[in-house]
């Protein structure tokens, strides 16, 4: 009987192909900010599956809504409707201030669904000639790892090997206008963002880059896309991260912590006149909308509806990123982020990332390099202040802060 963590890890090695390098912690079981490994040792989780887990583990509401609808019935594909799929759909048009919902499966089949959407309406609506339409991306991005998603990556580990690659993407810096306005041409059917760069690093644009963006697009006559798949639903203070700029877009992906850390439940959200181009039979998913997803998905908008998460990622943000700023010039070169979302770039001379996540997982406290120097930090929103203190000390002593 397979009792260890090590043996649990030889299992995954033998029989898992390696598209991934975990640490070499074994979780069995999560409450809220904490999982227990299978030797028993509780960590302070500090990552929250990259925001998927917004919530914490097991939140009980959302824990009962699945065991409700698993009690009743969980796919009939969209062969047929079901009593929870059009409901859903008003909820969270309702609470993202949207006209039309889209529900897929992972992060990357909304972006996916989001370029298909965008490059039909550029034909249709825009006047965009037939195969010519263009999509504005930014470097340094990560919307997914499928093959059309890392044609317009620019991590080389994303793209090697994988050619060759769907055209139809111009590539500008991160948070330069002057670049983008530059890339937009008649062709242009959209231009697609993350309003905070999460896999880089927690990248803030500059002030005003957003709001820059959306007045490039109306001007331009195309549609601005937000990814809020891992900004979204109160991870940076805010419902959606553009808020922070007053800056509405007209299409948004959304998943993650639309599952609520329960299975994957993703979105586009937008206006009807561009979701509103699909016809029976151009896009679909057998589990895309299921009522077990939908079911889910009701809870987290009921959640995210009384404003409570938002509070919280806000206070709380406020005192996580105060304790990280003393620590630069003491073991951090650089901290960023908004909310309870933080990138924190090791000084030259300390640990690289991997050797300062394995050395907090010793502490108790998990939470994943990004780059070789830079730790995200993206801890549950039902996290206490104590908890968070106790990560950031953790993080002190291992970058040798004095």
């Amino acid at each position: 009987m397979t009792t260890s963590a090590a043996e649990y890890v030889a299992l995954d090695e033998h029989w898992g192909t390696h598209n991934y390098h975990p640490l070499p912690v074994v979780i069995a079981e999560g409450e809220g900010a904490w999982v227990t490994d299978v030797e028993g040792k509780r960590y302070l989780d500090f990552l929250a599956g990259y925001s998927a887990l917004n919530f914490g583990h097991r939140h009980p509401a959302l824990v009962a809504a699945a065991t409700e609808q698993l009690n009743r019935v969980t796919l009939t594909s969209r062969a047929f409707h079901h009593d929870q799929l059009g409901l859903f759909c008003r909820e969270l048009a309702e609470l993202t201030g949207t006209e039309m919902v889209l529900p897929m499966n992972s992060g990357a089949e909304a972006v996916e669904s989001a370029v298909k959407l965008a490059r039909k309406w550029a034909y249709q609506v825009k006047g965009v000639p037939d195969g010519q339409a263009e999509i504005v991306v930014a470097g340094s991005n990560f919307h997914g790892r499928t093959t059309t998603i890392v044609s317009f990556s620019t991590d080389e580990t994303a793209r090697a090997d994988f050619g060759p690659f769907t055209p139809g993407f111009v590539t500008v810096p991160y948070g330069d206008a002057d670049a983008l306005a530059a890339a937009i041409s008649p062709r242009t059917a959209a231009v697609l963002l993350e309003p905070i760069q999460g896999e880089a690093g927690v990248i803030v644009p500059p002030e005003g880059y957003l709001a820059e963006a959306r007045r490039l697009c109306d001007e331009s006559g195309s549609l601005l896309i937000a990814d809020e798949i891992q900004s979204g639903l109160a991870r940076t203070g805010k419902l959606l991260a553009l808020e922070h700029e007053n800056v509405h877009a007209d299409v948004y992906t959304l998943g993650k912590a639309l599952g609520g850390g329960i299975l994957p439940v993703s979105a586009v959200v937008g206006s009807r006149a561009v979701l509103g181009v699909l016809r029976p039979g151009e896009h679909g998913s057998t589990f895309g909308g299921n009522p077990l997803a939908c079911a889910v998905g009701r809870a987290v908008v009921r959640l995210l509806a009384t404003g409570e998460f938002q509070q919280r990622s806000a206070e709380l943000g406020a005192h996580l990123h105060e304790r990280l700023a003393k620590l630069v010039g003491n073991g951090l070169s650089a901290v960023r982020g908004r909310g309870l979302w933080a990138g924190v770039d090791i000084a030259p001379g300390g640990p690289t990332g991997r050797e300062a996540s394995q050395a907090l997982a010793g502490l108790g406290v998990l939470c994943k390099e990004t780059h070789d120097h830079t730790l995200r930090l993206a801890p549950p929103l039902v996290i206490d202040q104590d908890e968070l203190d106790r990560g950031v000390e953790a993080l002190a002593e291992v970058i040798g802060a004095r």
